[in-house]
């Protein structure tokens, strides 16, 4: 399921406009994004959390010439399911 289909599914589900639900689906992720940007969890218990994580820099090898790379620090984010999820989908 892609996000037009989501957005089509849930507001047929609740009856508002895929307008209105296109608008709470890009408040939810600025939301989101901003709080991570911020270094602050965001979880909806039971269902889902994201979080920011940390990846120190280090030394890799580029596999074509086998040759010692500096691979820089970086942020990633870590988006866990919660338990009602996982027992959803058993």
């Amino acid at each position: 399921m892609n996000r037009s289909e989501l957005v089509a599914a849930v507001a047929a589900e609740t009856g508002h406009t895929q307008a209105a639900v296109n608008g709470v689906v890009d408040a939810i992720f600025d939301v989101v994004t901003s709080e991570l940007k911020k270094g602050t969890k965001v979880s909806i218990p039971g269902w889902l959390s994201f979080e920011r994580t940390h990846r120190a820099a280090r030394m890799g090898r580029n596999p074509q010439t086998g040759a010692s790379i500096q691979i820089a620090a970086s942020n990633g984010v870590k988006v866990s399911a919660g338990s009602k999820l996982k027992a959803s989908v058993k």
